[in-house]
């Protein structure tokens, strides 16, 4: 099934050529041939900035250590003594405006 011989790309090629026409073939080979061509060049401005990176990664600037906070000594928790409620005297509230 993925054996393509040279029988089966000239159909494929008379395909091209019948679908999008003689005369837009150049054009669109020039397309992808700019393509590419950028395509190129941003690959290898990649590489060239991986390559400049990895001498820097070698070897790592040592940082400067801070000094580590002791954790604060907290007092013992004292446990919470629930005073139940008390009732409060209810008084009648009069309805006077203002």
């Amino acid at each position: 099934m993925g054996n393509l011989g040279v029988p089966e790309l000239i159909i494929i090629a008379v395909v091209i050529v019948l679908l999008f026409g003689a005369k837009k073939m150049p054009d669109m080979a020039r397309s992808i041939g700019r393509s590419m061509k950028i395509f190129k060049a941003e690959t290898k401005g990649l590489r060239a900035e991986e390559e400049a990176e990895q001498p820097s990664a070698a070897a790592p600037q040592p940082q400067p250590q801070q000094p580590v906070a002791q954790p604060q000594q907290l007092p013992a928790a004292q446990p919470q003594v629930v005073q139940p409620a008390q009732p409060q005297a209810s008084t009648p509230k009069s309805n006077v405006n203002n």
